[in-house]
């Protein structure tokens, strides 16, 4: 079957707060300048497509979420007129510090985590929202249309490859095969989310991460619990740290009360963990049996579940944001304030300076690389990265440990984000941590905690209520280089730590029919976190894009 090609002005990869925040902005931009009269060159009509691989918009999305309004309002002043999916406004802000039987109260909350003036929502109700906005202003919004692959000709992006559709899991083609399309675009802006798909392959051949820290990552792991009415603490805000990481290990819980009935609960485990038998999940699941979050979910149920990797390096490890025919936007640019545990604001902020500079292509009937290099210029002279030069060093601060962190912190904090140590501190990627399994546990793995069913949960329990559904006859999109590394060497030096690591079960070592241990890849459990992407200590799994609308269903997330 003949590859369609469809072509637009402009594409964005990825229905989330930037891409929205961008095919917004752009087109709010073009509809002014044609009331203008086109201030004597009409465009006339410019295609603007959002490329999503959901089954829906929001499916997908998730993030705490306290979420600072200052980018949503200066996207949308009207913002909450219009009707904007608030769970709650922040009423107030608790930090405390767990042991694993007790606890002590910030007396305040650090300037990093204020929320006063902040908003409780759901990533994907936002997003939901978001996209429902964007049709109404002519933008293409096309789910279960995953990217999988770049279309770069003479070193510029022109545009992407979309998924085939109708493909076993050997490969061979169904009777419903479809191949994909090839999406081109004068301009393409990837708004993955962190470690995309693409932005990685790009990376790699147009040298976007050239002179930049490694991108480091935290898994964040999130249960919504359902409690009678008048149980749950509406706007509350708490943050914890300690229990039950061990003091080297970045991280801390949350939870959210969204409104009278709902908590948000989850936890964030640092992805430059040193112990391989680390386990994301596992960390949530022992939260919460703190007498402190044990008593806030008492009498409740888990009615959702989610995972997703967070970009943590910060403003140093951000890449190359512009290249020819292509911007980066959201969490694939690195735009995360890892201290204030919030990235929704710069992700539209990032997605609308996209906007303002394609805008500029378009008038002048430009878009080469040196006129989108402009969106540089524009995101280096935002609010944006000023507020990220203020925490430049934060995560790199915790190297050393929470301890070690935490004077770093104060010091960046008085210092306007330079360390005692200089004004960049360098950091190598969090695979490269680990310890090995006999140097972490001498006497070998520890026996994993058990779940009671009320309060803990075991990985597929949580999966379930994640909604995740794939084709269960459709090719496998988590491809390990070599699964005979999984059998030996890593079984021998990590203790085969994907079985750790990911939030969904669906890394198993089985017994092989010769004898040992073989991987098992349980793919339709995957809820597109990337943690084994990130995590796996010899990289040789590649996380990509499924059959379009497999994946999580998110509900409230």
């Amino acid at each position: 079957m003949e590859r369609e090609v469809l072509e637009f002005d402009v594409q964005f990869v990825g229905a989330g707060p930037a891409g929205l925040a961008g095919a917004i902005h752009l087109a709010n931009l073009i509809e002014r300048h044609g009331a203008a009269g086109g201030a004597g060159n009409p465009l006339g009509e410019i295609t603007i497509a959002v490329l999503e691989k959901a089954k829906h918009v929001g499916a997908h999305g998730i993030s705490g979420a306290v979420m600072d309004p200052r980018g949503i309002a200066e996207l949308m002043p009207d913002w909450r007129e219009r009707g904007c999916p608030i769970a709650s406004e922040v009423t107030g802000d608790d930090v405390y510090f767990l042991t694993e039987r007790g606890r002590f109260r910030l007396p305040f909350a650090p300037p990093m985590l204020a929320n006063h003036g902040n908003v409780i929502l759901s990533l994907g109700d936002l997003v939901a929202w978001m996209a429902g906005i964007a049709e109404e202003k002519g933008v293409l919004v096309v789910t279960e249309t995953p990217a999988a692959s770049p279309l770069v000709e003479d070193g510029r992006l022109a545009g992407v490859r979309t998924g085939d559709k109708g493909v076993d899991r050997s490969g061979a083609q169904k009777p419903t095969y479809q191949p994909g399309a090839d999406c081109r675009a004068k301009a393409t802006v990837l708004c993955e989310g962190p470690r995309g798909t693409l932005a990685k392959v790009l990376e790699q051949q147009l040298g976007l991460t050239e002179g930049r820290n490694p991108q480091v990552y935290a898994a964040g792991v999130k249960e919504i619990w359902e409690l009678p009415p008048g149980r749950a603490g509406k706007g509350r805000v708490i943050h914890t740290m300690g229990f039950p990481l061990p003091g080297e290990t970045f991280g801390g819980g949350f939870l959210y009360g969204m409104d009278d009935s709902h908590w948000a609960v989850g936890f964030v485990t640092g992805l430059d963990y040193r112990d391989p038998v680390t386990d994301p999940h596992g960390n949530l699941q022992r939260f919460k049996t703190h007498p402190l979050v044990r008593a806030l979910l008492e009498g409740g149920k888990p009615v959702a579940y989610g995972a997703k990797a967070i970009p943590e390096g910060g403003y140093w490890a951000m890449p190359r944001l512009a290249a020819d025919g292509l911007l980066l936007c959201g969490d694939s640019g690195g735009f995360m304030n890892g201290a204030r545990l919030k990235g929704i604001h710069l992700a539209i902020k990032s997605g609308m300076l996209a906007a303002d500079t394609l805008f500029e292509c378009l008038v002048a009937g430009d878009f080469s690389q040196e006129r989108l290099a402009g969106y540089e210029r524009r995101v280096h002279d935002s609010w944006a990265v000023a507020e990220l030069k203020q925490v430049r060093n934060f995560h790199q601060g915790f190297d050393g440990g929470l301890v070690a962190g935490m004077l770093h912190t104060g010091s960046q904090m008085m210092l306007g984000g330079r360390d005692l140590f200089g004004d960049r501190l360098h950091s190598r990627p969090g695979h490269e941590r680990m310890r090995k399994l006999h140097d972490a546990h001498p006497n070998g793995k520890p026996a994993p905690p058990k779940a009671d069913g009320t309060l803990t949960f075991d990985k597929l329990a949580d999966v379930y209520l994640s909604g995740t559904k794939h084709d269960e006859n459709e090719p496998v999109h988590l491809h390990v280089a070599d699964t005979n590394v999984c059998a030996t060497r890593c079984r021998e030096e990590y203790g085969n730590p994907c079985q750790h690591f990911c939030p969904a079960s669906v890394y198993e070592m089985v017994p092989a029919e010769s004898g040992g241990l073989k991987l098992q890849i349980n793919a339709s459990n995957c809820v597109h976190c990337k943690t084994c992407d990130i995590s796996d200590p010899y990289q040789i799994i590649t996380w990509v894009t499924p059959e379009g609308g497999g994946g999580p269903d998110y509900k409230r997330l």
